[in-house]
């Protein structure tokens, strides 16, 4: 009785907790980055504390290092980006020409495809059959945005808070994390913590030792197309790293894009075997040495369940459910894994020697004699 009250309770919570997320969605944007980089940045936290060091003084050196980091990436990555980002949409005709010429053939021989799909002219003439709805579209957003400063001091307001909630929740996340854990029901806190650990374990595993490892493949990715003079370098590796969070697609997307780069900038094959290389080194590194050292083998988090746990995410709840899609997936993962691991405990699955016991114990079929005439 009191298990079945217990499972009710549970699911209540669950049931109300995802009310108020989808109805309070607008406004929580701020508490949800702030939470997750309040959960990245804790172990530092707790590093420095076992240092002697006093809580505040740990979170507030942890604070001035990550605005530190940020400042250095505003400062370094986004002119970089910008000049990158403008370079490829002046040489953009460049790599539609060569797809046009060299794409368009192959695929007009292999699926009888009667229409250039890279021709610029094409293109060009379809986006100004267009321009006058997508700047009457336009007009209207921006008239709208114009008119309504709710928005501007929305997005104001999220940048003030965003610090300042991270502080705290920085500050007292220990404290916070002990709070919850005093409210779980005694009877079942064994359980509880040990599926909270191993929700703990995935989810540090991914945000923590995944986005590491995407952030040196995108260094490892740039590092090298830059030594081989490809001027898209930092855009390609890094969007090449940011995709890597599955598997092979960020290397199989970066080499395709790398490689057209290569041909349109330099147009010799000595360029696009150098792309290839990098690629490969980076695909090397991924596999024996980042992936095992950052991540290991605690994530479990298939691919698959990764994409559709942040596109479910978005749909329901927006940017919220995007930061807060992999966290739950990784719980229900933990959840799944726990109930499958009980459900082959249960009598209800059995074992192989009650599945043999029980065709020994079947009673055979009489042979049916033939009648005699």
């Amino acid at each position: 009785m009191f298990a079945d009250s217990n499972r009710w309770y549970f699911m209540a919570v669950f049931l109300l907790l995802g009310f108020f997320i989808y109805i309070l969605s607008p406004i929580l944007t701020p508490f949800a980055v702030s939470a997750l980089l309040a959960y990245l940045f804790d172990p530092f936290a707790d590093k420095l504390e076992s240092w002697k060091l006093s809580r505040t003084l740990s979170v507030v050196i942890v604070f001035l290092l990550m605005t530190l980091l940020l400042f250095i990436i505003l400062l370094f990555l986004i002119p970089t980006l910008e000049y990158q980002i403008s370079n490829l949409i002046t040489n953009l005709p460049n790599y539609f020409q060569w797809l046009s010429d060299h794409v368009t053939p192959w695929l007009r021989e292999k699926f009888g495809l009667q229409t250039d799909v890279f021709n610029m002219t094409e293109v060009t003439a379809l986006l100004k059959n267009h321009w006058n709805e997508a700047g009457g579209m336009a007009k209207t957003v921006i008239a709208s945005l114009s008119k309504s400063s709710l928005v501007v001091v929305n997005w104001m307001m999220n940048i003030v808070l965003v610090p300042v909630i991270t502080f705290y929740l920085l500050r007292d996340w220990d404290i916070l994390t002990a709070r919850v854990g005093e409210l779980i029901p005694r009877p079942v806190y064994p359980t509880i913590n040990k599926l909270v650990t191993e929700s703990n374990s995935v989810m540090s595993a991914f945000l923590r030792g995944q986005f590491s490892v995407m952030l040196a493949l995108g260094i490892i990715y740039t590092i090298g197309l830059m030594i081989i003079g490809l001027d898209l370098s930092l855009l390609i590796g890094m969007g090449a790293g940011i995709v890597s969070f599955i598997p092979y697609l960020g290397a199989i997307t970066g080499m395709i894009v790398g490689v057209i780069a290569a041909i349109v900038q330099f147009g010799e094959l000595p360029y696009v075997i150098y792309v290839l290389i990098v690629f490969g080194i980076g695909q090397l590194l991924e596999g024996m040495v980042l992936t095992p050292w950052l991540v290991g083998d605690r994530i479990g988090l298939h691919p698959v369940a990764v994409i559709f746990s942040v596109l479910a995410g978005g749909q329901l709840f927006g940017f919220v459910g995007i930061l807060l899609g992999l966290p739950i997936a990784a719980l229900i993962m933990v959840l799944l894994r726990f109930a499958h691991h009980n459900y082959k405990l249960s009598k209800a699955y059995g074992d192989e020697d009650d599945i043999l016991l029980s065709t020994k114990n079947k009673p055979k079929k009489k042979k049916e004699e033939p009648e005699s005439e």
